[in-house]
């Protein structure tokens, strides 16, 4: 049985501004009628809160028959919980004083006492005199709306306030949406970067970067981040940059078969976190190498091979090969110092540092030379051929007296007891990055321990 052919109020209520249903069956039956042939849940309420309309939509929803239902006193103790039941009757009943609608969301009790989460529409009815005789009440469920503008709200979140960056890349591995944050780390602004290739953005890095991205489009997202290098083409130059990256297939939600729309792809720049790691992973092998080499110094008879065990052991990671050039006796009392090679490591195959079997005989650098540089200075002189390429390089090396392929050069004076003895030079080639100030400070470390084999052994010209 329907609620308008239980209620004897019900040819009192309707729309604002309309007219009274007619008295009789059938106006009572044509209401019922409407009122259970809508998609929509409707109920009503007379001045006192007590309900007067329940159509079948209410019930299938919240299972409480019109039977039921019609003739409670509000919602209080059967379709809201006790604790919410003042609050609810409070801005349903609100509508009878309140122009127009009233749109609210509050979750209601199904007869199995289960929550479902409604949004209502509300609005008052008027008696003949325009006196306010009930509220009417539509809701229905919005679970799915809800969730829709959650995902909506998310997406504008991850897209505007995120603090990581999120790219929607789509099939043709283009970016289509970026967001602030991934438009910053592009070195580009967000609408400029749409529809490139990722080849335009990035100069290293993006072979490795598209193999996942289409990793994902095919097999779907990899079980962890991936940490990726890469280098970014900026106005201001190229940039090397470390991101930890998430991957995730977009597919459409309203196909039957998935379709894939691309790629999700965000990414955080750990680029800070991962060189102070490098950098401190890098002090701790440079620290165990000069402990190492002290160890291994100090079972040598001769101070001599002290020297190169030092030197050997300090290039591990560090360069590829060192000389180490003495001043000569009365070096320091002319006008130009004179320098004598006394090590070095070979030039044309990896091996051990050796004694030069030059030692005596001065080296004939050219004024200006990095090595006489840094004994003059009493200091540390780094040298590059910049950006010097092919024969030019071999050139720069030569005229230098260093070995075919160095590019790089850092000289490091020795000293011990107050005295300049000299100075070791280490050497790079094109494959290593140029000498940094870490790598001078450790390079001093090294010199300082040479230097103390080196004053053991005031006689190693003549011994070597």
């Amino acid at each position: 049985m329907s609620a308008s052919r239980r209620s004897g109020a019900t040819d009192e209520l309707g729309p604002e501004g309309s007219e009274p249903e007619r008295e009789g069956p059938a106006g009572s039956d044509l209401l019922a009628a409407l009122l259970d042939g809508m998609d929509a849940a409707l109920c009503a309420f007379d001045a006192d809160g007590v309900v007067t309309h329940w159509n079948r939509e209410a019930e299938r929803i919240l299972g409480w028959t019109a039977e039921e239902a019609v003739g409670r006193a509000g919602f209080a103790g059967w379709a809201v919980r006790s604790a919410d039941a003042d609050e609810v009757e409070a801005r349903l009943m609100s509508a009878m004083d309140a122009p127009g609608r009233q749109v609210n969301e509050f979750a209601l009790l199904t007869k199995d006492g289960r929550r479902v989460l409604v949004r209502t529409q509300s609005a008052a009815v008027r008696g003949p005199g325009r006196e306010p005789a009930g509220v009417y009440c539509a809701f229905s469920e919005v679970h799915a709306q809800i969730d829709l503008e959650r995902s909506i709200a998310l997406s504008e979140a991850l897209l505007e306030d995120a603090g990581w960056g999120v790219v929607l890349v789509d099939a043709d591995l283009r970016p289509a949406v970026v967001n602030a944050y991934a438009a910053r780390a592009l070195g580009a602004g967000r609408t400029s970067v749409l529809g490139r290739p990722l080849g335009e953005l990035l100069s290293q890095g993006v072979e490795e970067l598209e193999s996942a991205l289409t990793h994902v489009l095919a097999e779907g997202a990899p079980p962890a981040p991936a940490e990726t290098w890469v280098t970014v083409r900026t106005p201001e130059g190229e940039r090397r940059r470390c991101w930890r990256s998430g991957f995730v297939r977009l597919s459409s939600p309203l196909a039957e078969e998935p379709v894939p729309l691309g790629v999700g792809w965000l990414f955080q720049d750990v680029t800070e976190a991962r060189q102070g790691e490098q950098e401190a992973s890098l002090l701790r092998f440079r620290t165990q190498q000069l402990h190492r080499a002290a160890r291994a110094a100090a079972e040598c008879e001769n101070p001599a091979e002290a020297v190169t065990v030092h030197l050997d052991f300090a290039l591990a990671g560090f360069a590829d090969h060192a000389v180490i050039d003495r001043v000569a006796e009365g070096g320091t009392d002319t006008d130009r110092v004179r320098l004598v090679r006394i090590a070095e490591t070979p030039s044309g195959a990896p091996g051990p540092c050796r004694l030069d079997g030059r030692a005596g005989l001065p080296v004939l650098y050219a004024d200006g030379h990095p090595a006489l540089q840094c004994v003059e200075r009493a200091g540390t002189v780094r040298a590059g051929a910049g950006s010097l390429k092919g024969d030019a390089a071999r050139e720069w090396a030569s005229a230098r007296q260093w070995p075919q392929g160095t590019v790089h050069a850092l000289c490091t004076v020795l000293r011990s007891r107050g005295r300049t003895l000299g100075a070791v030079t280490f050497l790079r080639t094109s494959h290593r990055t140029a000498f940094e100030r870490a790598d001078a400070m450790y390079a001093e470390d090294v010199a300082a321990h040479i230097a103390t084999a080196l004053d053991l052994a005031a006689l190693l010209p003549e011994e070597g």
